[in-house]
């Protein structure tokens, strides 16, 4: 089975920016969805028996690791079975939600999903990550250079020796406009911004579904000898 792996990271609800840019992707995608929502149905952080359960033989698990590798062998393999994926994890605190990083170090297992070289499952698969974040931070902004998310998955999933993905990211900002008298004057600016966003949100979805679909041609088109 193929399909585009939706991860959503925000405590908002349908109330969330990034959730909203995310649904113009998956409403210009074509083919199947599986979807995991990580505020509504959170993973177990990395604890000490999941660790130990990736480097002590199965026969050997105690009750803890035994369910510790349970959990991790879900998310791997979901992870693995996915053609594309999209993350919409919106900016915390200048950092990532800690749903979202639970979600990663329990997926990122070496010798499954990482650390594999040139041997990485999931190298060069399209990956979008949608972050919405209440002020701005680009250059010439009193944050720019305090978005700690964006360029951490883009490095986390983008290396060549962890994920390799082939990383986008779109990024709908000044939310907090609408609800902090001190930016209100930002208004348009993040109408413009969220606007923009879903624009693109879909441009990428009809440019994922194609890379898909080549890629699935080629790896179906039958070896001439």
């Amino acid at each position: 089975m193929s399909y585009l792996l939706r991860i959503d990271a925000s405590a908002s609800g349908e109330s969330s920016f990034s959730r909203q840019v995310a649904d113009s992707f998956t409403g210009a995608w074509r083919g199947d969805i599986v979807r995991r929502d990580l505020a509504r149905d959170p993973v177990d952080h990395l604890n000490g028996a999941g660790i130990t359960a990736r480097t002590t033989h199965p026969d050997e698990h105690t009750p803890e690791q035994r369910a510790a590798a349970r959990l991790q062998d879900e998310l791997v393999e979901e992870f693995l079975g996915a053609e594309a994926y999209l993350f919409a994890v919106p900016l915390y605190n200048y950092s990532l939600p800690s749903v979202f990083k639970a979600w990663l170090d329990q997926t990122m297992v070496i010798g499954r999903t990482i650390g594999l070289g040139d041997a990485v499952p999931s190298a060069g698969r399209p990956a979008v990550i949608v972050s919405a974040r209440g002020g701005g931070y680009g250059p010439g902004t009193p944050n720019h250079g305090r978005d700690f998310l964006v360029p951490a998955l883009e490095s986390i999933l983008g290396d060549p020796v962890l994920m390799a993905l082939d990383v986008r990211s779109i990024t709908p900002e000044l939310t907090y406009s609408l609800t902090m008298d001190s930016l209100r004057h930002l208004l348009p600016l993040h109408r413009t911004s969220l606007e923009e966003a879903h624009a693109e949100a879909r441009r990428q979805a009809e440019d994922v579904t194609a890379r898909v679909a080549a890629a699935r041609a080629g790896r179906n088109r039958p070896t001439v000898r």
